[in-house]
């Protein structure tokens, strides 16, 4: 039997990913030890979504390496997907698998394993390994990929949430992102799939399910006549709400959360079709990047900050008080004092729940790594404690809210805080709460009464 140790890095499409082929693997009897135990096998699924990334993809390809130089190191995903060239020539890795081939990783191995065993056997020293991609056929031509890589996930670490992956791929290619060339175009997963998939999680008892993937509001969208118009005006257009509707109707689910969505698909009819879904949680991840329409211009972001804003307001008449984040790039090239705080002031009025403020990070191969006017670090990092401050201010009165009302919560944990054993959980509107309670919640949907702050970021709340 084998030992096989993992590690991931980047998103929860990756995430979800690395799950199902630990599950794969276990079915074919390989055994899951710890990434810093000595394993036979090291299988790394990496990010590149940063220069950052790629460096800590290599780090932890050498770590493997290092904790056991005898061991099978593979390198899966976004990084072997952009990065071809130099994993090729990276004498730490053995195998590399990109995207769209990761269903197949358990032929793949045991393929390179049959290999590398006849070369060791017939040599009187350790013989020349097998090509690591056996023949280039595990990096594919991901802009070429037109098919879903379709793959199933019957259980995961998290006990009473599930994320689901509903599509793969990207056709907006924002002038800062790599994803389109590691992901490939726009593929939609089977709807036939997705609800037998979430029908499963639902029997093996988890209560709610989270649609992710690389673009989700392009989801039903494939390249062989919709490009075009999802590029451009695609409003109302969206196959996602259809694909919500059915999972609506799926017995003894309790909730239904999306995963970061385009602005551009926030209609009044799509508003209203979703909040007619009462499993939907009305919490939405509606991608920024920035307050300021001349930089959203170079980032080729395809909306104004004003028709943000109009999105905004429609899910502000359908729901009431909905939670609304977003994601936010400070020091991209050319964002001038004046760009910064047209930016600052767009999000003190949209009053989001959350936001993820993120430094500019250059990335080779983009357009924004060859444009003129980079920022440095230093203006970076003040401008991200600006709005990290705004950020704590805003989430603070978004949370505040509750206090003194019920709440419904989905217990998922028993966590230590303060030295104190709590129930933790979520509201529908993705707020963590804590409950002192020596009984395990887990998995239970309870109404509390919310009594104030236990920390900056977790309410308090009793039975």
């Amino acid at each position: 039997m084998k030992n096989v140790a993992f590690h991931n890095l980047g998103c929860k499409v990756n995430s979800y990913e690395l799950d199902v082929v630990q599950q794969m693997l276990q079915e074919k009897g390989y055994q899951i030890v710890p990434f810093e135990a000595k394993a036979d096998i090291y299988i790394v699924n990496t990010c590149t979504v940063t220069n950052i990334a790629d460096r800590k993809s290599r780090q932890m390809l050498h770590r493997a390496r290092a904790l056991n130089p005898e061991a099978v190191v593979v390198a899966l995903g976004c990084y072997v997907q952009t990065g071809r060239e130099r994993v090729l020539k990276d004498a730490g890795i053995d195998l590399a698998i990109g995207n769209n081939r990761k269903k197949d990783i358990a032929q793949i191995l045991e393929e390179y394993l049959q290999s590398r065993e006849r070369q060791q056997a017939g040599a009187a020293s350790r013989a020349p390994l097998p090509d690591k991609t056996l023949g280039g056929s595990t990096i594919i031509d991901i802009n070429q990929t037109h098919e879903y890589e379709e793959m199933r996930l019957e259980k995961t670490a998290e006990h009473t949430r599930a994320y689901i992956k509903i599509q793969d791929g990207c056709n907006q290619f924002c002038s800062y992102c790599i994803i389109p060339y590691a992901r490939g175009r726009v593929r939609s997963r089977r709807k036939e799939d997705v609800l037998e998939e979430i029908r499963g999680m639902v029997a093996a008892g988890y209560r709610e399910v989270v649609l992710t993937g690389i673009h989700i509001s392009s989801y039903g969208i494939d390249l062989t006549g919709e490009e075009e118009t999802f590029r451009g005006d695609y409003r109302g257009q969206s196959r996602l709400i259809e694909l919500v509707e059915e999972i609506q109707q799926l017995k003894d689910l309790a909730r239904i959360r999306l995963g970061s969505l385009e602005p551009r698909i926030v209609t009044e009819s799509f508003a209203a079709r979703l909040a007619a879904c009462n499993k939907v949680c009305p919490h939405f991840h509606l991608s920024l990047q920035s307050g300021c329409d001349a930089t959203l211009k170079r980032m080729n972001r395809h909306y104004t900050a004003g028709e943000y804003f109009q999105s905004v307001e429609i899910l502000r008449r359908f729901y009431d008080h909905p939670a609304i984040t977003t994601d936010v790039i400070v020091g991209f090239p050319g964002e001038t004092e004046e760009d910064f705080e047209a930016c600052r002031l767009f999000l003190e009025r949209v009053g989001f729940y959350e936001m993820h403020i993120f430094k500019y990070s250059r990335r080779r191969g983009t357009a924004a790594d060859r444009m003129p006017d980079q920022l440095t670090d230093g203006v970076k990092s003040s401008r991200s404690r600006v709005l990290q401050q705004l950020e704590a201010v805003q989430s603070t009165a978004f949370r505040s809210r509750y206090i003194d009302r019920d709440a419904e919560v989905l217990f998922e944990e028993a966590r230590e805080i303060n030295g104190r054993t709590y129930q933790v959980g979520y509201t529908r509107d993705y707020v963590r709460v804590a409950q002192p309670a020596p009984e395990d919640l887990r998995g239970r949907l309870q109404k509390v009464r919310i009594r104030g702050f236990l920390t900056d970021e977790v309410l308090l709340a009793e039975g």
